[in-house]
């Protein structure tokens, strides 16, 4: 005879008690205040100090023996940071200088409140396309350029406050919304926008199309045909083959890493030499012109909260933020991973938050860590973030005294390093997994790659949120429910549709339903249980009637009182069939009360 085990009521929990059970489930389920249980006033100071500024707990143990690995990975990636710097802030459509005053405050701001030892920081080319794109949608940064430096400043501010409230909230999960589908489709999309908008720079078009899209952006391509310069062309053609022929040997050859980190500086400079030599501004070859010197100028009182574009810098901050802050932690996690250490990454939000906050008010825009930078710091081998600080003091000397050097680059370089560093977005064999793997998150990201191509960067993002957003409801409102069998000779149940050897049990029904039932699913739940009941009284010939109904519930974590209510119908609709019902493994014991177990 088989033995039963009766559930029992777990211990008594107040209102108060399973409140502060469930916030600490959904807001602390890292638990960030362990460490201080049991510890002296004076520990719990030092505990708390080192929690917020984590320089406070690798510092004192620092070496110069790290600091040397520290000092060549900041010389490596300052190469890298240099130039696109420039790049990506042309690509935002601000002064080229901005781009440098990105890559000097906010590295020094992480070094000391982030958690990563490996992310490399400064601008980068999603954010920078989206503030640019976002922005101009209202303000022209040639028309009025001082308007739009500040509303760039016044984005990153709200930018920073977003994703600082982020972590400080703990509602990191939101970030969440933005699936591993959403961000491929979107980057890959994104990658060839940019690259798109290069074509400007590549071809020596003058007269340039505003829009992002991929038929305007062609569309003047060819329409301005007249204005395509060989002289560019050829310096383009031949400084992107060189950018990516390094590229590709640092891929094949990761102990090569510095090839492909030097290239962009080795880029710019020889094509310098070059346009200064030929004078190549008198021959159609566009160039930065004159930077100003000196480090970052303060910002604080270009910041507008107010007017009719304040809507549009909340928006464009809130968006930028969740990309940049997307991208860091998904980067700085994924370093971690392969050394062995944990990121926070509520710490990581604030860290970036303030990082954004403090640039806001230096003449910095949206910064985050980026791949390419943050791969480069990692080969070079980097034991800590003082590698930013290197980073930084190497941006601040070239901020001091070598701007003039860059008077004579030409923008078709830029251009070609911006189309190298975005080419690495666009990733295929993570699509063909996808692929594989789900046929509705390929659609997903189907829908994030050509909104961003053929209508506009945010609103193919939206679109895939969108529909990814349906997924999940689709996922709550139609909850799996299947059919259980016995495995001969055990009293193990499963799944009749994935274990071949799996029997039914005569006169038994035994469903097991796999999601918390809620107010959105219980018509479905119901509506699906009846029918697997009028199947089985369909096929009463090849079996024996029914007599009893099971529902296995220990996959179901939640139920709310609509739920409870399927249950007292469903009861009365089977007592009129004269068909008996039971519920297993629940362990939700309100339910006791209106079903018999």
């Amino acid at each position: 005879m088989e033995e039963v085990h009766h559930v029992v009521a777990p211990p008594h929990k107040s209102t108060f008690q399973k409140l502060k059970a469930r916030l600490k489930e959904t807001f602390f389920p890292d638990d960030p205040l362990r460490q201080f249980k049991g510890q002296p006033f004076k520990t719990k100071l030092v505990l708390g100090a080192q929690y917020f500024f984590p320089i406070l707990q690798w510092g004192p143990n620092y070496s110069f023996q790290l600091f040397k690995c520290d000092l060549i990975a900041g010389l490596t990636i300052a190469s890298l940071a240099i130039p696109q710097g420039i790049s990506y802030a042309k690509l935002a459509n601000l002064p080229p200088i901005v781009g440098l005053y990105s890559s000097f405050v906010p590295p020094l701001v992480y070094a000391v409140l982030g958690s990563s030892r490996d992310l490399a920081v400064g601008p980068v080319s999603i954010a920078s396309l989206v503030l640019g794109s976002m922005l101009r949608q209202e303000v022209s940064p040639t028309m009025d350029p001082l308007l739009f430096l500040q509303l760039a400043f016044t984005s990153t501010f709200f930018a920073g406050l977003f994703q600082a409230s982020l972590g400080i909230l703990r509602l990191g999960f939101i970030i969440d919304f933005l699936s591993k589908a959403i961000l491929i489709g979107f980057m890959a999309g994104a990658a060839i926008i940019v690259s798109l908008q290069q074509l400007k720079s590549l071809l020596g078009i003058t007269h340039f199309t505003k829009q992002m899209g991929l038929v305007p952006v062609m569309t003047s391509v060819f329409h301005n045909v007249h204005e395509w310069s060989w002289q560019t062309i050829l310096m383009g053609i031949c400084f992107l083959i060189l950018l990516l022929l390094a590229r590709h040997i640092s891929i094949r050859k990761p102990k090569l890493f510095w090839v492909s980190a030097g290239a962009p500086l080795v880029s710019v400079i020889i094509s310098t030499i070059l346009v200064f030599a030929i004078k190549g501004q008198n021959h159609g070859i566009s160039v930065i012109g004159k930077l100003q010197e000196g480090i970052n100028p303060p910002s604080w009182n270009m910041l507008r909260f107010h007017g009719s574009h304040l809507g549009l810098v909340i928006k464009t901050g809130i968006i930028t933020g969740i990309l940049s802050l997307t991208e860091g932690i998904a980067v700085g996690r994924t370093f971690a991973a392969l050394k062995n250490y944990k990121v926070d990454g509520n710490k990581e939000m604030m860290a970036i938050g303030c990082m954004n906050v403090v640039g806001s008010f230096t003449s910095c825009y949206v910064t985050t860590g980026a791949f390419s930078r943050s791969a480069v710091n990692n080969n070079a081998g980097a034991k800590s973030a003082v590698s930013n600080v290197v980073m930084s003091v190497t941006v601040m000397v070239t901020l001091l005294f070598l701007m003039p050097l860059f008077q004579y680059t030409p923008n078709v370089v830029l251009g070609a390093i911006i189309v190298t560093a975005v080419i690495g977005l666009i990733d295929i064999p993570a699509a063909l997994l996808i692929w594989r793997i789900d046929k509705f998150d390929f659609i997903v990201m189907l829908t994030a790659f050509f909104g961003v191509i053929f209508i506009s960067v945010q609103q193919g993002l939206a679109l895939a949120v969108g529909l990814s957003t349906f997924k999940i409801l689709l996922q709550i409102t139609r909850p799996k429910t299947v059919m259980l069998g016995k495995i001969p000779g055990t009293d193990i149940y499963r799944n009749l549709h994935q274990y071949k050897e799996a029997v039914r049990v005569p006169g038994f029904l035994i469903l097991s339903i796999e999601a918390p039932i809620n107010f959105a699913n219980i018509t479905y739940l119901n509506e699906r249980t009846l029918r697997w009941i009028e199947d089985e009284e369909d096929n009463k010939k090849e079996h024996s009637s029914l007599q009893f109904v099971i529902l296995e519930m220990s996959a179901v974590s939640a139920i709310d009182t609509s739920g409870i209510s399927l249950f007292r119908d469903l009861k009365a609709t089977l007592e009129k069939k004269e068909i008996e019902a039971r519920i297993l493994n629940c362990h939700l014991l309100d339910l006791f009360t209106h079903f018999d177990t």
